[in-house]
């Protein structure tokens, strides 16, 4: 089971399905959110939600209706630059050559210029896919990494993508985008109508992660055939906590 039918069976056994159904929405007419109902919806969170011992992630779910998504027009994926971070460390592999090399080591977590022990290892492969956030590549060795590493980074969305900017030609380039790829997240619905996806730390300012919401959702709406009409439902929850309507 993959991470978006984990979340639709989780919000289908959750015990909002069971709520008074006459219960006004918080989103507004239109579909639109503010921040008014976002604070309190955090608020009913945190009050309601068991003490973990650690700072739990706030994650907003928004399931979606009327999309074909065997239709590729109508699938969602796309990269978002947040106006903040979402609380934690985005990590980052470089995929370069001897040029880049020594910029990248400073910069990113990871630096790999020697593919070779990854070409007929597949276990090594995952493991490495599995490490790490985003993966950047040198433009100029985007066929050899694509042969590597594409059919086990291409189906779990890991390829240096150029939609994130992760595609690189010049050492300049590097630390402006690891600083980006810290505010950047992947907003996906390809297999099943649901968008999940990290916005913050229930500790982070809580100024922040509504602005991480409502910025969020104003751009997945501009991404959908139908904007607001294509949205179900729109929930917020915590790592451990069930969900509480927009």
């Amino acid at each position: 089971m993959d991470e978006a039918e984990h979340t639709i069976n989780f919000i289908n056994k959750s015990s909002f399905q069971r709520s008074n159904p006459k219960k006004k929405s918080l989103l507004n007419v239109g579909g639109k959110m503010d921040k008014k109902s976002i604070l309190q919806a955090l608020e009913k969170l945190k009050n309601e939600s068991k003490k973990r011992n650690f700072s739990q992630s706030v994650d907003l779910v928004i399931t979606l209706k009327d999309l074909n998504l065997k239709n590729n027009d109508e699938q969602v994926d796309f990269f978002i630059t947040l106006h903040h971070s979402i609380g934690q460390k985005q990590t980052v592999c470089a995929l370069v050559g001897g040029e880049l090399a020594d910029e990248c080591q400073k910069i990113c977590n990871e630096t790999i210029t020697n593919f070779e022990e990854y070409k007929n290892n597949k276990k090594k492969a995952k493991t490495l896919a599995r490490k790490y956030d985003y993966f950047i590549a040198q433009g100029s060795l985007m066929a050899q990494v694509a042969g590597v590493f594409g059919r086990t980074f291409g189906p779990i969305g890991k390829m240096p993508n150029p939609k994130a900017g992760a595609v690189v030609v010049a050492k300049p380039q590097i630390k402006p985008l690891y600083e980006k790829l810290q505010k950047t997240i992947h907003v996906t619905a390809k297999k099943e109508p649901v968008v999940h996806v990290t916005v913050g730390k229930e500790d982070q300012d809580v100024e922040q992660v509504v602005d991480n919401i409502l910025y969020l959702y104003d751009q997945l709406i501009h991404h959908l055939p139908k904007e607001k009409n294509n949205v179900n439902k729109v929930l917020l929850k915590l790592t451990m906590s069930k969900p509480v309507h927009l």
